[in-house]
């Protein structure tokens, strides 16, 4: 057995059975890759099976001498975990255990979100730095998507043009397979539409809605570098992310008013724990009004 047949039926496992999304699997089989290259002799899934503690921690030793930080060693190793317990599935190895080490401490730390003002402002700035009338209403209707929707960026950039035109509200498919039902604002419902008034592109049904610049799918890194890009202009923190929209949404609906299983399902997380996290940043906003406003503090 190849290492090339063990990577094709992991990736086919994390695809199919498991239903993660594009970048997980990258990422997992990524990993893979890596620790059957650092194998010596032949291969099998039994072999895989019987990684020990030791063999991972020199393997996450040599990865953290590469730069690796404590956030990437700890998705590495419970990779690694996961990879290994497949391999025991497919050797029928049942006296194989997972191997026991911990990952290094991890501090979770809270999403840093922007204002309202801060996010419009953002939008507007991307769509002033852009080169060509067409890109800017592209990347403005982007990022109205994520703060208006709290749509991930892979969400909103996989949305086909079958769904224009876009009413009160559309269905979105995110991680794990889940579909949900997101609102549509007039102002990012506009803001799309402009978009699609002067895409030069022919936006067929089946096809992404979102292009670049030469017609393919527009890529994650063209939004990600408009966005850093504009908040030095803006004088944001390295924190104000495309990402950090969709916690602006999230925070600031919780802040009105919203309920958390309402937000569970507009953020579409699986466990309500995740979305439990928001009212930890409405507190920390809180604090830090009253630490600038008030005269005592």
């Amino acid at each position: 057995m190849t290492a090339a047949d063990i990577l094709e039926a992991w990736h086919a496992h994390l695809t199919l059975s498991r239903r993660r999304s594009p970048h997980t699997v990258r990422a997992y089989a990524g990993t893979a890759s890596r620790i059957l290259h650092a194998m010596d002799g032949e291969l099998s899934w039994a072999r895989v099976a019987r990684i020990d503690a030791g063999t991972l921690r020199t393997h996450l030793a040599e990865r953290r001498a590469e730069g690796l930080g404590n956030v990437s060693a700890a998705r590495e190793l419970s990779a690694l975990k996961t990879f290994i317990a497949f391999a025991k599935e497919q050797a029928g190895d049942l006296d194989a255990s997972r191997p026991r080490l911990r990952g290094p401490r991890v501090k979770k730390g809270l999403p840093r979100p922007v204002t309202p003002d801060e996010a419009v402002n953002l939008a507007e700035t991307v769509a002033d730095d852009a080169s060509v009338p067409w890109i800017a209403a592209r990347d403005r209707a982007v990022l109205l998507l994520l703060y208006g929707a709290g749509m991930r960026i892979a969400e909103a950039l996989a949305l086909p043009a079958s769904v224009l035109p876009l009413g009160e509200s559309v269905v979105i498919t995110g991680k794990g397979g889940r579909q949900r039902v997101v609102p549509i604002l007039p102002i990012v419902r506009e803001g799309v539409d402009d978009y699609v008034r002067q895409c030069p592109w022919p936006l067929e049904k089946a096809k992404p809605l979102f292009r670049g610049a030469k017609g393919g799918p527009l890529a994650q890194g063209m939004v990600q570098r408009a966005v850093a890009r504009a908040r030095v202009v803006l004088g944001l923190p390295a924190t104000a992310t495309p990402h950090a929209l969709r916690h602006s949404f999230a925070t600031h609906l919780l802040g009105a008013g919203a309920d958390l299983r309402s937000l569970q399902e507009l953020l579409g997380h699986a466990s309500l724990s995740s979305t439990q996290i928001y009212t930890q940043v409405d507190a920390a906003t809180l604090l830090d009004v009253y630490r600038n406003a008030h005269p005592r503090a």
